[in-house]
């Protein structure tokens, strides 16, 4: 289930990071860059098993959201591993940030916002905090990494390379941060897109293999994520409007400002021309399966739940959730995010962060 197991059959140059770990002063903060499959997390568990060896408290933050070793899925995750492990799946998380996707594209504020407030948690207790990222390294993924690490402040950025595909994020902090460019192990692993979402298909599927349906009370809970309740909710006269206009069934209407939101079902099969400058829509059955974020007080995720089901006539929603009743009655927010999960770890699909 994780791609990364630890090993001490390890270049060299792993070691050398190692050794200067240990006489770094603390605590110390290490960012790890590389992309796809070019070893980020192996590299992760190998110094923080050998740091705990040597007696030193160990935090983990893996915010590779789309391999995620950590459970959940969909979040970043801060662990303090007390005793030698094989893999990240081992780690059981003190704390997660809520993302919402297995891809950090249109989720650049959250994977800022995740990785700093976790790394803030981490430097309270931790000797040393490991921080592992996402294999997002060109195009926008250069703005992501130089934004988290302008944000994060890391004492020590570990570059995994092939060539030198990271350069242009590593030159952004050459004489500012202290950076051990690295080359990629000959026994790194390559996975195909399939391959991935196997693995993560068993991810989601092990999560809420023990999952039961809540049914929750909208009104006592904050929603974010959405603007499926911001704004008026529109009237009965706009909503026989719309639905004869573009042959809908509305299911849930508001006005945001000058435009209007809708949840909509089709009762033709028509082309439609939406101005979409005045009306958003959204269709009602790809709410379903829809996975949330279960927010407590202090702003950190609990857990995750799959939306089964929403009335919004009763304001109710059918949530099936691994989380515990004592646990939800912690529940303050629910975050609404991008993918679609069934609780048998089938994927069905990435909705766009603009459309709810």
């Amino acid at each position: 289930m994780n791609k990364a197991r630890y090993t001490q059959e390890v270049p060299e140059d792993r070691r050398d990071i190692l050794r200067i770990l240990e006489n770094h002063k603390k605590p110390v903060k290490v960012m790890i860059l590389g992309g796809v499959d070019s070893g980020k997390t192996t590299l992760a568990t190998f110094l923080a098993n050998e740091l705990l060896s040597l007696g030193f408290k160990v935090a983990v933050i893996d915010s590779d959201i789309g391999q995620k070793g950590i459970l959940p899925p969909a979040t970043i995750s801060l662990g303090f591993p007390d005793v030698l492990f094989e893999s990240f799946g081992e780690i059981k998380a003190c704390k997660h940030y809520f993302v919402g996707s297995i891809t950090p594209n249109q989720f650049f504020g959250e994977m800022i916002a995740g990785v700093k407030i976790l790394t803030e948690e981490a430097e309270k207790k931790a000797d040393v905090i490991i921080i592992d990222t996402t294999g997002l390294i060109s195009g926008p993924g250069v703005e992501l990494k130089r934004m988290k690490i302008e944000t994060v402040k890391p004492d020590i950025l570990i570059a995994l390379q092939r060539t030198n595909e990271l350069e242009p994020i590593l030159k952004l902090f050459e004489g500012k941060i202290q950076i051990f460019r690295l080359k990629v192990s000959d026994r790194a692993k390559k996975f195909n897109r399939e391959e991935r979402r196997e693995i993560r298909k068993e991810k989601w599927r092990e999560y809420f293999k023990d999952s039961k349906t809540y049914t929750i009370d909208l009104t006592q809970l904050i929603i974010s994520g959405t603007q499926l309740f911001q704004g008026e909710e529109i009237n009965e006269n706009e909503k026989s409007l719309l639905e004869a206009l573009f042959k809908w069934l509305i299911i849930h209407g508001r006005k945001i400002g000058e435009k209007y939101f809708v949840i909509k079902a089709d009762v033709a099969n028509i082309s439609r021309q939406v101005d979409k400058n005045v009306l958003q829509y959204f269709d009602f059955e790809k709410l379903s399966n829809l996975v949330l974020g279960l927010i407590g007080r202090d702003g950190f995720c609990l857990g995750l739940g799959i939306l089964k089901f929403i009335n919004f006539r009763d304001m109710r929603a059918e949530i099936l959730t691994p989380l515990d009743e004592e646990t939800m009655k912690n529940v303050r927010e629910i975050r609404f995010g991008r993918i679609r999960v069934r609780e048998d770890g089938e994927e069905l699909g990435l909705l766009d962060r603009n459309a709810l």
